[in-house]
């Protein structure tokens, strides 16, 4: 939901069906936030990531969410185990989060210039994943500027990702970034480049999540003057409105990339669990990227809500486009969910 003027407030249409209009409004209420902060209530779903992390010092945490500080390995795991880990998530994060500030105080730390996952090296990889810059994410502006510094000298694409410029993100820091990777001479890269080729840069993905459209089409003049190209990841566009619509195609005609986000953002994984794999592909994935590509906008990526995926959702989306993004850290430490 975008608190801009004129812009839908609301999540679901008349015409959508009681039943799925229930479900809606009940994820709403029980998903799993992540322990992210409240801004102004539960009409806000849009512009509160719940793909936050404690920070961008991502404690290395094991399955066994007791506090280790050991390197996480990344297995490929079948639908079982990886349900089983998204409930596991869930049931646990209120015993995780005591040992994730027990392993900052120990210095269980790892500077974001070192967190691999959040940069592409060339691999043809299907999931990308990238890095929070909204402001409860503590993403400290030295370490952006180390991980900015990694992508010039390793010819890699840093990427990063926040929401709200304004509200959950300041324009400041944004610019800081922007301009930050202009003069290391970086390429800016969207999500549709890596869609269109596998070859490594030395560069940043830039990305915004949700529906804050107005916030995004202000920052218009900062990407002119850097001459920047970011992706916008769509979610509820159905409910969006003309305006921001017209907006979005402005953006585009840029050169920046418009992708999905899925229908009414809910946690991937849990919905798979209760309805099952081709019910989220069919309510939640499908029509999130056929509203936009009917649209006129090229759809060549889709963005995980919260960053929640499985290695089944992996493979059925990826039918659908080439590029898929989740997230580099989770709160819990249960399951990294960027593989490599």
């Amino acid at each position: 939901m975008s608190h801009s003027e004129g812009q839908s407030r609301q999540y679901a249409p008349p015409g959508i069906g009681r039943e799925r209009q229930r479900h809606a409004d009940r994820a709403d209420l029980d998903v799993d936030r992540g322990g992210e902060p409240q801004l102004d209530g539960a009409g806000r779903e849009d512009e509160r990531p719940g793909d936050e992390v404690v920070g961008w010092i991502g404690a290395r945490g094991g399955d066994e969410a007791d506090g280790e500080c050991a390197e996480r390995e990344h297995p490929e795991r079948d639908h079982r185990r990886n349900i089983h880990a998204a409930n596991l998530a869930r049931r646990t994060a209120r015993i995780a989060a005591p040992a994730a500030a027990l392993c900052a105080i120990a210095a269980c730390q790892t500077q974001l210039d070192d967190v691999d996952g959040a940069f592409y090296d060339g691999d043809g990889r299907l999931v990308h994943c990238g890095v929070n810059l909204d402001t409860s994410a503590n993403t400290a502006i030295d370490a952006v500027d180390l991980a900015l510094d990694r992508a010039r000298n390793r010819g890699q694409v840093v990427e990063l990702y926040a929401h709200h410029p304004g509200d959950t993100v300041p324009v400041s820091k944004i610019e800081h970034v922007l301009a930050a990777a202009r003069d290391r001479g970086l390429r800016f890269v969207t999500y549709d480049d890596f869609a269109r080729s596998s070859d490594a840069v030395a560069g940043l993905a830039l990305s915004f999540d949700d529906t804050a459209i107005d916030a995004w089409f202000s920052l218009r003049p900062l990407f002119l003057k850097y001459e920047a190209r970011v992706t916008f990841f769509v979610s509820r566009y159905g409910f969006v409105g003309p305006a921001q619509r017209d907006e979005l195609h402005e953006l585009a005609d840029d050169g920046h990339a418009i992708e999905a986000h899925s229908v009414l953002h809910l946690r991937a994984p849990e919905y798979v669990e209760q309805h099952g794999l081709n019910a989220y592909v069919r309510e939640e994935v499908d029509p999130s990227i056929a509203i936009l590509r009917n649209e006129g906008f090229d759809v060549q990526a889709f963005a995980y809500p919260f960053g929640a995926r499985t290695g089944e959702l992996d493979r059925a989306i990826a039918k659908r486009v080439p590029v898929l993004r989740s997230v580099a850290f989770t709160y819990a430490m249960i399951g990294d969910p960027c593989p490599r």
